[in-house]
């Protein structure tokens, strides 16, 4: 997510300006909801347990050179975690790979079904015996053809295909891929007065967003080299039902040079220029940030110190601004694999229809779109492993923001979301805590709690933002045949408003239970089942809209 400064939002006067759209009629006010999760799938035959999820920062490594400059890339702009309002329920995604004995199979395909008219079908095929290249494409589509709600008006599909080339050579990587998802959905969080009234219209519902991007990438690939870099750059359009339109170009580069054994400079660097059509409203929106930063690195601390200078602007808006925080970060290890860390940062997170979407995709025509500033973050806390496969974080945070975000259902139309912004400034207290334990190649189990409290200037509640979020994930394997995987979700203290009724709702807590079991026939087919939402709650991540029930998907998968 992201974010804008000084921009100063009355609750009144975003409730008229984002709601005025396509209204609905107003449904009676209920309880609680979260997305249909999505069952992932596996690549290759072999298998082993999934890495072990990853602390909230990363351990330094007390070696010098190589280690410490080796940086990580990823092509994604930061987001905003604070309560964030994605629940992605689902059995863990297991890493496969072969067992010793057998030869591997990278390439597979996989079908199955399940209840609520359910269907997966996924295919993955490499190409890997060129010099210096490789080639992949994957597909997969997941649909349900019955909801939780009027059985057809709450069906969803989701499809996604993806081609990846890379070339590699000594010195550097070459990637590029080219993507395209089509995830299509329905407003079915209507009244059933709506739904037996003349008015209603089954066409009028539907929602589909298509994706497409494309992304270009470069990357050092000799560790051994003083200077370590990364450039990526890429474009994606977005364009829905109704016409409204995003194209977002994206440019990231990052890049360190060992300066000495424990110095080291880094430098990262972020350009982004992003067109919204909706209607008569077009906005031209550009974000750039550089962050240079020096670290020194011992066997007994670590020190990180720079500065985050961040431009935005809005032109439908008159925004042309620049703001500069601190980076500090502190990293102190008292005796072995037991640290201590501390540190101040900032930022302008970005806002775009896309990210947004991402987090709640019943969003009203029109939204506002604002990027929120994180004007002071400071944090502290401690890591480390403790022995017998045990490891631990804790980590406790208070920011202030700007422009922070929050979902609320509109008016009169309920069925839609919009955007509600504090322009006050809003202080975030966030503790964290995790507590993971493995048994090599066997068991994994990593237990993780967040509590938020939200001190907001002007929004009345933090709308869709839960108070607490714990996640429980498990895997196992048994014999190298059997690969089992579960995992608990559960989120309380979201609160949604019926502006209507005038009426504050607080929904009822989500717990969220999963298991999948694969289990390999032969070196070439497995079959799967997967059992999700146990609990069998018609629960609501957002006012209005209710999971499915008790779902499952079994099939089989043929390696090749």
């Amino acid at each position: 997510m992201t974010y804008r400064p000084l921009l100063t939002l009355s609750f009144l006067s975003l409730s008229a300006t984002l709601l005025a759209q396509q209204p609905k009629p107003t449904r009676p006010v209920k309880e609680g909801e979260v997305d249909n999760q999505e069952i992932t799938v596996e690549k290759s035959r072999k298998i082993e347990l999934p890495p072990a999820n990853r602390l909230f920062n990363k351990i330094p490594s007390v070696k010098a050179p190589a280690e410490q400059r080796k940086l990580t890339y990823e092509f994604e702009d930061r987001k905003l975690t604070v309560g964030d309002p994605r629940i992605t329920p689902g059995v863990l995604a297991p890493a496969m790979t072969q067992p010793d004995e057998t030869p591997a199979f990278s390439n597979y395909v996989k079908v199955g079904a399940g209840n609520y008219s359910s269907f997966l079908g996924e295919g993955f095929v490499g190409i890997n015996n060129l010099s210096n290249l490789s080639l992949e494409g994957s597909v997969r589509h997941l649909s349900s053809g019955l909801g939780p709600v009027d059985g057809k008006n709450s069906s969803q599909s989701d499809t996604k295909v993806k081609v990846t080339g890379k070339y590699l050579t000594d010195a550097f990587k070459l990637q590029a891929d080219v993507g395209f998802d089509r995830n299509a959905y329905n407003f079915y969080g209507y009244s059933r007065e709506y739904a037996n009234s003349s008015a209603f219209n089954p066409d009028l519902i539907k929602q589909r967003l298509n994706t497409v991007n494309v992304r270009l990438g470069i990357e050092n690939a000799n560790t051994e080299n003083a200077i370590d870099y990364s450039l990526r750059t890429g474009i994606t359009s977005l364009r829905d039902r109704f016409n409204a339109s995003e194209t977002d170009w994206g440019t990231n580069f990052n890049g360190s040079l060992g300066i000495t054994d424990n110095v080291f400079a880094l430098v990262a660097a972020d350009a982004y220029v992003t067109q919204r059509s909706d209607g008569s409203i077009v906005d031209n929106r550009n974000l750039f940030r550089v962050k240079p930063t020096f670290k020194y690195t011992s066997s007994l601390f670590t020190i990180t110190a720079g500065l985050n200078a961040v431009n935005q602007t809005d032109q439908r808006q008159g925004i042309n601004n620049t703001r500069a925080f601190p980076v500090v970060d502190i990293d102190v290890v008292p005796v072995a694999n037991i640290h201590f860390f501390a540190g101040v940062d900032g930022d302008i997170n970005r806002n775009t229809l896309r990210s947004l979407l991402s987090e709640n995709k019943w969003l009203a025509p029109q939204v506002l779109l604002v990027n929120t500033v994180k004007s002071l973050d400071i944090y502290g806390g401690s890591k480390g492993a403790l022995g017998g496969g045990f490891s631990y974080e804790g980590k406790v945070s208070y920011a202030s923001y700007r422009d922070f975000s929050t979902f609320n259902n509109t008016f009169p139309d309920s069925t839609k979301f919009f955007v509600l912004y504090d322009g006050g400034i809003s202080r975030v207290l966030t503790i964290s805590g995790q507590l993971a334990y493995a048994q090599k190649d066997k068991f994994r189990s990593t237990l993780k709690g967040d509590f938020f409290r939200y001190g907001l200037d002007r929004l009345e509640e933090a709308w869709g933002r839960p108070r607490f979020a714990g996640t429980w994930t498990n895997s196992y394997i048994l014999n190298k045949k059997l690969f089992i995987t579960a995992d608990l979700y559960f989120y309380e203290g979201i609160k949604n408003k019926n502006f209507t009724s005038n009426k504050v709702y607080t929904l009822k807590p989500i717990y969220d239970a999963n298991i999948k079991i694969d289990y390999f026939l032969g070196k070439q087919v497995s079959a799967f089942v997967s059992l999700n939402n146990i609990f069998n709650q018609n629960y609501e991540r957002y006012l209005y809209y209710q999971s499915q029930g008790l779902n499952f998907l079994g099939g089989i998968s043929y390696s090749f």
